[in-house]
C-alpha cells in the first residue's frame, strides 16, 4: 500500500491544484473562465466559517488528488453540515485509496468542529466513483434538482 499524505492546500500548491481541478472539470465536460479559477483559489485561502476549504493528496512527493469542501447551516440541527463539493484523483492513482483517504480527511476535519453530516453528490453515470462511495458511505436515495 502506498503512503498517501493528505494536507490542507498551501499557496505553493497553486499549479498542482489548477492541474488537478482542471482535470476534474474536464471529466464533467466543464470549462470555467479564468476569473472563476482566480476566485476559487482566493476563496480557498479566505478566513471564514463558510468559506470553502481544500485538501490535497500527495504520494511520493507528487500531488495526485484534491477535494474542496464547505460548511453550511441547516434548519435541522444546531451543528453545520459539510458539503464535499469536489473530489478528484489522478487517473493513474485511482484504485489506490486516494479518494477514500480524501473523504476520510474531510470527515476528520468536520469532526474537529462537531460536524457529523458530511455529504456529496456524483453523477449517476460515474460508476467508478460510485463503487468507492457505496463502500465508504450510504446512498440516501435523494435526487437532486436545480433551477439552472
Amino acid at each position: 500500500m502506498t503512503d498517501i499524505a493528505i494536507r490542507p492546500l498551501q499557496l505553493a500548491d497553486h499549479a498542482e491544484w489548477r492541474r488537478l481541478w482542471t482535470a476534474y472539470l474536464d471529466f464533467y465536460n466543464t470549462v470555467l473562465p479564468e476569473n472563476i479559477y482566480e476566485l476559487a483559489w482566493k476563496r480557498l485561502f479566505t478566513a471564514g466559517e463558510f468559506e470553502p476549504k481544500g485538501l490535497i493528496a500527495i504520494v511520493d512527493g507528487k500531488a495526485v488528488g484534491l477535494t474542496h469542501y464547505l460548511y453550511h447551516r441547516s434548519g435541522w440541527s444546531e451543528a453545520n453540515n459539510c458539503y464535499l463539493q469536489d473530489l478528484f484523483a489522478d487517473p493513474a492513482s485511482r484504485g489506490k485509496g486516494v479518494g477514500a483517504a480524501l473523504i476520510e480527511a474531510v470527515r476528520q476535519e468536520a469532526a474537529k468542529i462537531g460536524v457529523t453530516n458530511v455529504y456529496w453528490m456524483t453523477h449517476e453515470t460515474n460508476a467508478t466513483a460510485r463503487k468507492l462511495y457505496d463502500r465508504v458511505a450510504r446512498c440516501t436515495g435523494f435526487i437532486e434538482y436545480d433551477l439552472l
